[in-house]
């Protein structure tokens, strides 16, 4: 078959410190009074598997393509595994909890959840507005048991302002939060192991507090972090926002009129954060996208030119 840019049906995520920004900004369909506070664009987990939304692949799921066209989606033919990367959009209407990701060789010593490592590129940020990136230099493992029992963990992390354009790259071991009114593109690695550390007291819609993961948090939490752990970047128009071992996130800005190529060979998903366009492959398919989209570009698909107007874009690589 011929191979040709992807797009994905939104997996909304309802979320109690959620609410309705991702329809203000990219008039995605979310549902009316709900608290949806992450918009999945492009996932693959067990229980949340992205669906192709045109084309011939419409209706499969990302796993079901990659299984049967290996090769062509990801450029190798012995790929084995899920997506590398879980793509969303978070929407952070109240603050979210003091948490943490574990690593790779958290998870093997305890046998518990899957690593998570994760960059936040700020789409917008209200005057004021923060996250909690990091420990303050110096707090030990001992220190910050003795703030989680009483409940002074805030006072330990690093509040950091921000402002749209910004990405922060957030590798697992890191303790971190988002204060409110604050709307991010995450790309992470593809899992949904999170442990949470202190939830701010508050309630949940039966009138409870939500479960923390103590234990598991500390056992996952970096308390050796180096200062350059934790880089921000904050290109005007384009550059390069992360350089992991996980995955690569360029940004890019097209102005009218422009076309920009992709080579053939390697996959790359695009993250549309503003303007509206098309990409055209070798075989003169026309995928239409605006703000909002995540399109994934198969290693297979030869020419294909991106047509904008005004658009600002991430491309994400592994």
């Amino acid at each position: 078959m011929q191979f040709y840019p992807l797009k994905f049906r939104p997996i909304y995520k309802q979320r109690i410190w959620g609410g309705q920004r991702l329809r203000e900004f990219f008039n995605k369909d979310i549902p009316v009074f709900e608290k949806i506070g992450e918009s999945w664009e492009l996932a693959d987990l067990p229980e949340d598997k992205s669906i192709i939304a045109n084309g011939e692949l419409a209706g499969k799921t990302i796993s079901q393509v990659i299984a049967k066209y290996p090769e062509q989606i990801t450029g190798s033919r012995n790929f084995l595994g899920r997506f590398p990367l879980l793509i969303k959009f978070i929407d952070a209407e109240d603050v979210l909890s003091i948490q943490v990701h574990p690593d790779e060789q958290t998870c093997l010593h305890t046998g518990k959840g899957e690593a998570k490592s994760e960059c936040w590129y700020i789409v917008y940020a209200e005057p004021g507005a923060v996250i909690y990136k990091g420990l303050e230099k110096g707090v030990t493992k001992g220190q910050f048991a003795e703030a989680i029992r009483k409940g002074g963990v805030a006072e330990l992390v690093r509040k950091v302002p921000v402002e749209a354009g910004q990405c922060y790259f957030l590798p697992a071991g890191t303790v971190h939060s988002m204060g409110p009114g604050v709307l991010t593109v995450e790309i992470q690695t593809p899992s949904d192991t999170t442990y949470r550390i202190f939830d701010w007291k508050r309630l949940d819609e039966s009138n409870k507090p939500r479960e923390l993961h103590t234990e598991e948090s500390l056992e996952s939490i970096c308390f050796d972090m180096p200062e350059d752990g934790l880089p921000v970047t904050t290109p005007i128009n384009r550059g390069r926002l992360v350089d992991s071992r996980y995955f690569k996130v360029d940004k890019d800005h097209q102005e009218k009129d422009c076309e920009k190529l992709f080579s053939a060979g390697k996959m790359k998903t695009l993250v549309i954060l503003s303007g509206s366009g098309n990409i055209i492959d070798g075989s003169e398919v026309s995928v239409d996208f605006r703000a909002g989209d995540t399109i994934l570009i198969p290693a297979a698909c030869e020419g294909a030119m991106l047509f904008a107007e005004d658009t600002q874009y991430l491309t994400v690589t592994v």
